[in-house]
Protein backbone atom coordinates (compact mmCIF):
# COMPACT_ATOMS: atom_id res chain seq x y z
CA UNK A 1 0.00 0.00 0.00
CA UNK A 2 1.11 3.80 -0.44
CA UNK A 3 3.15 5.10 2.24
CA UNK A 4 1.18 7.99 4.84
CA UNK A 5 3.52 10.85 5.37
CA UNK A 6 2.22 14.63 4.67
CA UNK A 7 -1.75 15.16 3.33
CA UNK A 8 -2.70 18.19 1.99
CA UNK A 9 -5.91 18.66 0.24
CA UNK A 10 -9.39 19.69 0.22
CA UNK A 11 -11.36 18.06 3.09
CA UNK A 12 -15.26 17.45 2.81
CA UNK A 13 -17.78 18.27 5.28
CA UNK A 14 -20.17 15.31 6.08
CA UNK A 15 -21.76 16.59 9.26
CA UNK A 16 -24.08 12.96 9.60
CA UNK A 17 -23.99 10.85 12.84
CA UNK A 18 -24.02 6.91 12.06
CA UNK A 19 -23.22 6.78 9.05
CA UNK A 20 -22.84 3.20 8.60
CA UNK A 21 -20.80 1.14 5.96
CA UNK A 22 -23.91 0.12 4.02
CA UNK A 23 -24.00 3.99 3.53
CA UNK A 24 -20.53 4.24 2.83
CA UNK A 25 -20.63 1.50 0.43
CA UNK A 26 -24.26 -0.64 -0.34
CA UNK A 27 -24.65 -4.20 -0.75
CA UNK A 28 -24.91 -4.69 -3.58
CA UNK A 29 -21.40 -3.67 -4.87
CA UNK A 30 -19.73 -6.18 -2.32
CA UNK A 31 -19.97 -9.16 -5.54
CA UNK A 32 -15.82 -7.96 -5.99
CA UNK A 33 -13.05 -8.48 -4.26
CA UNK A 34 -11.27 -6.23 -6.47
CA UNK A 35 -9.80 -2.89 -4.34
CA UNK A 36 -10.26 -0.91 -6.83
CA UNK A 37 -13.41 0.50 -9.19
CA UNK A 38 -15.36 1.03 -5.69
CA UNK A 39 -14.57 4.65 -5.57
CA UNK A 40 -17.70 5.46 -8.06
CA UNK A 41 -19.86 3.49 -5.88
CA UNK A 42 -19.31 5.67 -2.75
CA UNK A 43 -22.06 7.33 -0.47
CA UNK A 44 -23.93 5.54 -3.87
CA UNK A 45 -27.40 6.12 -2.48
CA UNK A 46 -27.17 9.70 -1.21
CA UNK A 47 -25.02 10.46 -4.46
CA UNK A 48 -27.24 9.70 -6.75
CA UNK A 49 -31.05 8.94 -7.42
CA UNK A 50 -33.24 6.40 -8.91
CA UNK A 51 -32.18 6.41 -12.14
CA UNK A 52 -28.68 6.91 -11.70
CA UNK A 53 -28.56 10.57 -12.19
CA UNK A 54 -26.43 12.65 -9.45
CA UNK A 55 -27.82 14.49 -6.68
CA UNK A 56 -25.91 18.12 -6.90
CA UNK A 57 -26.73 18.68 -3.38
CA UNK A 58 -24.93 15.64 -2.21
CA UNK A 59 -21.09 17.47 -1.38
CA UNK A 60 -18.84 14.65 -3.17
CA UNK A 61 -20.78 16.00 -6.43
CA UNK A 62 -19.89 19.35 -6.07
CA UNK A 63 -16.76 21.03 -6.49
CA UNK A 64 -14.26 21.57 -5.47
CA UNK A 65 -14.92 18.26 -3.52
CA UNK A 66 -15.12 16.01 -5.72
CA UNK A 67 -11.41 16.02 -4.97
CA UNK A 68 -11.62 15.59 -1.77
CA UNK A 69 -8.60 13.90 0.04
CA UNK A 70 -9.61 14.12 3.73
CA UNK A 71 -13.45 13.45 4.99
CA UNK A 72 -14.42 15.14 7.94
CA UNK A 73 -17.34 12.90 9.68
CA UNK A 74 -19.86 12.92 12.55
CA UNK A 75 -19.88 10.33 15.46
CA UNK A 76 -19.41 6.76 15.06
CA UNK A 77 -18.78 6.60 11.42
CA UNK A 78 -18.16 3.44 10.11
CA UNK A 79 -20.56 1.59 12.29
CA UNK A 80 -22.76 -1.38 10.95
CA UNK A 81 -21.40 -4.34 9.15
CA UNK A 82 -17.82 -5.10 9.57
CA UNK A 83 -16.81 -4.88 5.35
CA UNK A 84 -13.51 -4.15 4.09
CA UNK A 85 -15.11 -2.61 0.97
CA UNK A 86 -16.03 0.50 2.99
CA UNK A 87 -12.62 1.50 2.99
CA UNK A 88 -11.75 0.57 -0.28
CA UNK A 89 -14.73 2.65 -1.50
CA UNK A 90 -12.93 5.65 0.11
CA UNK A 91 -9.38 5.12 -0.80
CA UNK A 92 -10.73 4.35 -4.56
CA UNK A 93 -12.23 8.06 -4.46
CA UNK A 94 -9.27 9.38 -3.28
CA UNK A 95 -10.02 9.65 0.36
CA UNK A 96 -6.85 8.69 2.73
CA UNK A 97 -8.09 10.83 5.84
CA UNK A 98 -11.35 10.62 7.75
CA UNK A 99 -11.36 12.54 10.84
CA UNK A 100 -14.12 12.33 13.34
CA UNK A 101 -15.42 12.53 16.66
CA UNK A 102 -15.32 8.44 17.01
CA UNK A 103 -15.44 5.46 14.56
CA UNK A 104 -16.68 1.93 14.75
CA UNK A 105 -13.98 -0.29 16.02
CA UNK A 106 -13.73 -3.14 12.69
CA UNK A 107 -14.01 0.09 10.41
CA UNK A 108 -11.41 1.99 12.73
CA UNK A 109 -8.94 -1.10 12.49
CA UNK A 110 -9.80 -1.96 8.25
CA UNK A 111 -8.73 1.60 7.63
CA UNK A 112 -5.09 1.30 8.68
CA UNK A 113 -4.72 -2.11 6.67
CA UNK A 114 -5.56 -0.23 3.84
CA UNK A 115 -3.83 2.71 4.32
CA UNK A 116 -6.45 5.18 5.28
CA UNK A 117 -5.67 7.51 8.35
CA UNK A 118 -8.79 7.83 10.76
CA UNK A 119 -8.34 10.52 13.42
CA UNK A 120 -10.21 10.76 16.37
CA UNK A 121 -10.58 14.37 17.85
CA UNK A 122 -13.10 15.93 20.21
CA UNK A 123 -16.68 16.96 18.74
CA UNK A 124 -15.79 20.88 19.49
CA UNK A 125 -12.62 20.61 17.04
CA UNK A 126 -14.34 18.24 14.61
CA UNK A 127 -17.45 21.20 14.28
CA UNK A 128 -14.69 23.84 13.62
CA UNK A 129 -13.47 21.62 10.96
CA UNK A 130 -16.31 21.15 9.35
CA UNK A 131 -17.09 24.65 9.24
CA UNK A 132 -13.76 24.99 7.86
CA UNK A 133 -14.33 22.87 5.26
CA UNK A 134 -17.32 24.19 4.70
CA UNK A 135 -15.09 27.16 2.56
CA UNK A 136 -14.84 25.32 -0.32
CA UNK A 137 -11.89 25.55 -2.18
CA UNK A 138 -10.24 27.28 0.80
CA UNK A 139 -11.20 23.70 3.02
CA UNK A 140 -7.29 22.76 2.43
CA UNK A 141 -6.56 20.71 5.66
CA UNK A 142 -2.64 19.53 6.10
CA UNK A 143 -2.04 16.24 8.19
CA UNK A 144 1.24 15.46 9.33
CA UNK A 145 1.81 11.78 10.23
CA UNK A 146 5.03 12.36 11.34
CA UNK A 147 4.22 15.21 13.26
CA UNK A 148 1.04 14.20 14.60
CA UNK A 149 -0.59 17.30 13.67
CA UNK A 150 -3.88 18.76 11.53
CA UNK A 151 -3.44 22.15 9.70
CA UNK A 152 -6.36 24.05 9.16
CA UNK A 153 -6.82 26.26 6.37
CA UNK A 154 -6.31 29.35 9.04
CA UNK A 155 -3.14 28.09 9.99
CA UNK A 156 -4.10 26.29 13.13
CA UNK A 157 -2.59 23.24 14.21
CA UNK A 158 -4.18 20.26 16.93
CA UNK A 159 -2.14 17.89 18.09
CA UNK A 160 -3.79 13.68 17.22
CA UNK A 161 -2.31 10.70 18.65
CA UNK A 162 -2.38 7.55 17.10
CA UNK A 163 -0.50 4.01 18.01
CA UNK A 164 2.90 3.77 17.23
CA UNK A 165 2.66 0.83 15.47
CA UNK A 166 -0.16 1.85 13.25
CA UNK A 167 1.80 4.66 12.38
CA UNK A 168 5.30 2.99 11.33
CA UNK A 169 3.29 0.39 9.19
CA UNK A 170 1.35 3.54 7.41
CA UNK A 171 4.22 5.84 7.06
CA UNK A 172 6.33 2.87 5.76
CA UNK A 173 3.45 1.70 3.61
CA UNK A 174 3.44 -1.94 5.56
CA UNK A 175 -0.13 -3.63 5.58
CA UNK A 176 -0.30 -7.10 6.92
CA UNK A 177 1.71 -8.92 3.70
CA UNK A 178 4.05 -6.00 3.85
CA UNK A 179 5.01 -6.62 7.43
CA UNK A 180 4.79 -11.02 6.59
CA UNK A 181 7.31 -10.17 3.84
CA UNK A 182 9.85 -8.24 5.96
CA UNK A 183 10.19 -11.38 7.42
CA UNK A 184 10.79 -12.92 3.79
CA UNK A 185 14.39 -14.20 4.77
CA UNK A 186 13.54 -16.07 7.93
CA UNK A 187 10.55 -17.15 6.17
CA UNK A 188 12.48 -18.80 2.94
CA UNK A 189 15.31 -20.29 5.14
CA UNK A 190 12.94 -22.02 7.47
CA UNK A 191 11.42 -23.78 4.31
CA UNK A 192 14.59 -24.94 2.86
CA UNK A 193 15.29 -26.06 6.05
CA UNK A 194 12.37 -28.15 6.46
CA UNK A 195 12.06 -29.48 3.23
CA UNK A 196 15.40 -30.97 3.80
CA UNK A 197 14.98 -32.59 6.98
CA UNK A 198 10.83 -33.33 6.52
CA UNK A 199 10.33 -33.75 2.68
CA UNK A 200 7.38 -35.34 2.66
CA UNK A 201 5.56 -32.50 3.63
CA UNK A 202 6.52 -31.20 0.25
CA UNK A 203 5.11 -34.64 -2.22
Amino acid sequence: MDKFTTLRGIAAPLAMVNVDTDRIIPKQFLKTIKRTGLGKALFHEMRYDATGKERPEFVLNREPYRKARILIAGENFGCGSSREHAPWSLLDFGIRCVIAPSFADIFFNNCFKNGILPIVQPKALVDKLLDDAGCGANANITVDLEKQEITGPDGGRVHFDIDPFRKHCLMNGLDDIGLTLQKEAKITAFETRQRSEQPWLYR
